[in-house]
């Protein structure tokens, strides 16, 4: 495999990961707004209609940072043919989606 290969091949291993690490913690953090949003609404006795404008929003935001998931999974799979094609036999498995290394975030479950 030439060098330059190589170095654009390293380069996505390291990019590919944290990004789809990065979406699923803005995927948590909007859902995790979405609950605030509505226990707020749910414990103040506000209208049911209060804020709907803005949870509608919101979960449009949500939606597509869904749809932003999926096709970043769709470019890694993509990815992986073509590094089939030009890198093997150098080619090995794809690391897990995780932080960078500067956040030390825990994903929470979302209800």
């Amino acid at each position: 495999m030439s060098y330059e290969i190589k170095k654009a091949t390293d380069q996505i291993g390291e990019d590919m990961p944290h990004t789809e690490y990065t979406i699923d913690q803005a995927l948590v953090s909007v859902s995790n707004l979405m609950s605030t949003l509505v226990n707020a609404r749910l414990s103040t006795g506000v209208p049911a209609s209060t804020g709907q404008a803005a949870i509608l929003r919101l979960a449009k935001a949500q939606m597509a940072l869904v749809d932003a998931s999926s096709d970043v999974l769709r470019v890694h799979g993509e990815l992986k043919k073509i590094g089939k094609e030009y890198a093997m036999p150098d080619l090995h498995e794809c690391p897990p989606a995780q932080a960078s290394g500067k956040e030390d975030t825990k994903l929470s479950i979302v209800a």
